[in-house]
């Protein structure tokens, strides 16, 4: 619920998140309470595929990092479009491929599964996939871009740089094989003595596939996070 709460303690709106997880959606209205907020946000739990709101129930609508996971993305945009206020804005932060992406290339295709796998999503659209699905439920696109590819190497780092393996970084070096091998072996001992759940050691190899598929997404540049 951060975004919510930083975008009605600038804006002074009132914003209703959605999550279809009840203890985020419990663990988003404490946070949300003890910073003073609780009169402007909110948290319902819901299907964004199938919204508890009534039609032309708000005057804008945002999504980061979610819609993403949609398992038919043309009707969960349709049902944002249902519930939005007509001629009011959607602002949408998607996971997508670019039109870098080769699905003939072994390389690129095997980067789009890693990150579909590790990170529990359908698949990917690319940046005019999701355009067109947008317009093919009513809205009008008004504006686009990848940020990811409008960073200023000169100054700045690439989105997936903390995703990069390295031995000389303390954060990056569980990214090493070292690093998952450390990681594997104490979570299976932590597992046995049961201070960690069962599939610990599993999630985070999975986790792990999707990182190495975001950095190799990344350097290709057949992935954006940012569209």
């Amino acid at each position: 619920g951060g975004p919510a709460r930083n975008i009605s303690r600038f804006s002074r709106a009132s914003v209703i998140g959605l999550n279809n997880n009840q203890y985020q959606v419990t663990r988003a209205g404490q946070l949300t309470k003890n910073e003073g907020l609780q009169d402007r946000v909110s948290f319902v739990k819901g299907d964004f595929m199938h919204q508890p709101f009534e039609d032309n129930s708000f005057d804008a609508v945002y999504q980061i990092e979610a819609t993403a996971h949609a398992p038919d993305k043309v009707k969960c945009y349709a049902e944002i479009f249902r519930v939005l206020k007509p001629g009011q804005l959607f602002a949408s932060y998607e996971w997508c491929m670019t039109e870098k992406h080769d699905p003939t290339n072994p390389k690129h295709v095997k980067a789009k599964k890693d990150i579909e796998e590790g990170n529990a999503l359908p698949d990917i659209f690319t940046t005019d996939q999701v355009v067109e699905a947008l317009e093919q439920v009513g809205f009008e696109v008004l504006e686009r871009d990848d940020l990811a590819a409008s960073y200023n190497p000169e100054i700045e780092y690439p989105w997936y740089y903390h995703l990069v393996p390295s031995y000389v970084s303390p954060y990056r070096f569980q990214f090493t094989g070292a690093g998952r091998f450390v990681a594997t072996k104490g979570l299976n001992a932590m597992e046995m003595v049961g201070l960690m759940p069962k599939g610990s050691s599993g999630v985070s190899s999975f986790l792990n596939t999707g990182a190495q598929g975001l950095v190799v997404g990344g350097q290709l540049e057949t992935f954006t996070p940012m569209f």
